[in-house]
């Protein structure tokens, strides 16, 4: 739904400015980690790029180890749920994450 601008299944559930609302940046320039939307990490600087990824792209993670990554200009969604707490050090979620973007073309 958030991929598709607020649209799932033909029915709009939020408005696209809604999407684009939540979807960007609202600590433009205060933090030099990462920029926060409105329930979202936001990747809107090239600074915040890790690995693979794309400006624009919004993402998350939860406490038993399980991540997201939502961008839409890759049209790309990727889902990691790991169910594990403490996760010991791994880096098993960056590493799902990054994959679908090593397989695009």
């Amino acid at each position: 739904m958030l991929l598709n601008g607020g649209e799932l299944d033909g029915r709009r559930l939020l408005s696209r400015k809604s999407v684009q609302l939540i979807s960007q940046n609202h600590v433009q320039g205060k933090l030099d980690i990462m920029g926060y939307g409105l329930g979202f990490g936001v990747t809107s600087e090239p600074k915040f790029l890790h690995e693979l990824g794309t400006v624009g792209s919004y993402y998350w993670g939860g406490f038993y180890y399980t991540s997201f990554v939502i961008d839409p200009e890759e049209d790309l969604i990727a889902i990691f749920m790991g169910q594990l707490h403490p996760t010991g050090g791994l880096n098993l979620d960056t590493k799902a994450i990054t994959l679908p973007y090593q397989a695009l073309k």
